[in-house]
């Protein structure tokens, strides 16, 4: 039988041939007959989001999960006719992006390939987004949840647009914020539904909102 522990692990310790490990993994799954269901749920996902506790606990780098992330890629690239086959398709929606005024995307882009990760499909619309465009974004995508960051204390009010500007849309979607200065008081005192202070915990709060 398939060791998909072997590819958890091989996710987890993220090394520098842990594309060529996936792969090799991966492959030697779908030839021993393992549902791709199975490989994706307990093999691929699973080693990412071990790998975030890793992450959380600071026993893991940008680096790594970088490097991870592009193996979960090729993994789920090879299992993709199979995935359809079965009719297996991702959790939830997550609209993600940078509030308008603030570029930064390296935390955002970090964030995406957690949720990824979770099983997630993301809708990354990028940075200096306005809340309309959030608010488009969500109703085109069917999306779960809105996600959206801001570096800057002097964007962290454009936070606060966009939750209001998908309310008076009459959006269900789940408000989930982060970045640098934001936190959980001010979180409540603009009515998001939940913040994260970093990116695994914002995968595992996405799973949260939406009950899985």
């Amino acid at each position: 039988m398939a060791d998909l522990q072997a590819l958890v692990d091989a996710l987890t310790e993220s090394k520098r041939d842990v594309v060529e490990q996936v792969t090799t993994l991966t492959q030697a799954a779908m030839d021993q007959g393992v549902n791709a269901k199975e490989i994706l749920q307990d093999g691929l996902i699973g080693g990412m989001m071990a790998l975030g506790v890793r992450f959380k606990a600071g026993e893991a780098f940008i680096p790594e999960v970088f490097m991870a992330a592009r193996a979960m890629n090729v993994g789920m690239e090879m299992l993709e006719d199979k995935l359809i086959e079965a009719g297996v398709e991702p959790t939830a929606t997550v609209v993600l992006g940078t509030v308008k005024g603030d570029m930064h995307d390296i935390g955002k882009n970090l964030v995406a390939m957690m949720f990824t990760g979770a099983g997630l499909k993301v809708v990354d619309i990028g940075v200096d987004v306005p809340a309309e465009k959030f608010v488009e974004a969500c109703k085109a995508e069917d999306a779960a949840i809105c996600a959206m960051s801001a570096l800057l204390t002097t964007t962290m009010p454009r936070i606060a647009e966009v939750i209001a500007a998908c309310k008076e849309a009459g959006l269900t979607v789940k408000t989930l914020i982060g970045g640098a200065p934001i936190t959980q008081a001010y979180a409540d005192e603009i009515g998001a539904d939940g913040f994260a202070p970093d990116a695994a915990s914002a995968a595992e709060k996405a799973k949260e909102l939406i009950g899985v």
